[in-house]
């Protein structure tokens, strides 16, 4: 005999209603999910506990759990079952990630949101090279025709939640810490302006997108999460740009966050 489920956990099917019987169950799940009374990292009702409940064929459960995992709320683990995804809160400061202050205490953008988040950051799959810069990233540079390209990807707490590369002049970077694979306390933009190129501001550009295969792969992506994409710019005190971060992040890793004036 199947088990059963605790009482008022999940409602009943509406017969009436021309709406699938499998989108009605995940529906109810969604519903549930999203009310708490299933939490992050929990997992949901078996098949066999969901036909019982509801009256109906193990694929047409299965079909609802494809639902949730299309939608990104949910994964399944092999010979487990399936799971609430966890959504860790990453905090970006907008205002305030790249104060000069936090550079000079030999912070990153990405350290200072960790410590927002109360997470523990790492740097992994790092690569330092030369090559030619593509049409847009040229342009925004000022016409340059090669680079240098650093490409690192940032974790979380062990998870991967965003993958960066940033492009630089040569004539900037070449030869300098910069083109090395540790950088040094602060970053890139600490050694920028140690080398005289004081930041005056930043020109990002965001949108979101779902995610490439190489994409998915790289920030092992459930099925159905999206990504934002943000290209970022940074001018120093001349006017001159010195360097484009283009950033892959997982959509459910980020709280975005800005500080706007009062007037």
């Amino acid at each position: 005999m199947s088990p059963s489920l605790p009482s008022g956990l999940l409602g009943d099917l509406d017969p009436t209603s021309d709406r699938a019987v499998f989108r009605q169950i995940a529906d109810q799940l969604r519903e549930a999910i999203g009310r708490g009374r299933f939490r992050e990292g929990e997992k949901l009702p078996s098949e066999a506990e969901l036909v019982d409940h509801y009256g109906v064929s193990r694929m047409t459960v299965s079909n609802s759990f494809s639902v949730l995992i299309g939608e990104g709320l949910v994964h399944a683990e092999h010979g487990k079952g399936v799971f609430v995804r966890p959504r860790p809160p990453v905090r970006r400061l907008a205002s305030d990630r790249f104060a000069r202050r936090h550079r000079e205490e030999g912070k990153s953008a990405f350290l200072v949101e960790a410590d927002a988040a109360g997470g523990h950051p790492q740097v992994d799959s790092l690569e330092v090279k030369e090559e030619k810069a593509d049409p847009d990233v040229s342009a925004r540079l000022g016409s340059l025709r090669r680079v240098l390209a650093r490409r690192r990807r940032y974790l979380l707490d062990g998870r991967p939640v965003e993958f960066a590369t940033s492009y630089l002049p040569l004539d900037i970077a070449r030869g300098t810490q910069i083109a090395e694979p540790n950088p040094g306390p602060g970053g890139i933009y600490a050694r920028l302006e140690e080398l005289g190129h004081h930041l005056d501001h930043f020109e990002e550009e965001i949108r979101a997108r779902m995610p490439t295969p190489a994409e998915v792969k790289t920030l092992h992506l459930a099925a159905g999460v999206p990504v934002i994409h943000l290209v970022r710019t940074a001018f120093d005190v001349e006017g001159r740009a010195v360097e484009v971060c283009d950033t892959v992040m997982a959509a459910d890793a980020y709280v975005l966050s800005y500080q706007l004036p009062a007037t």
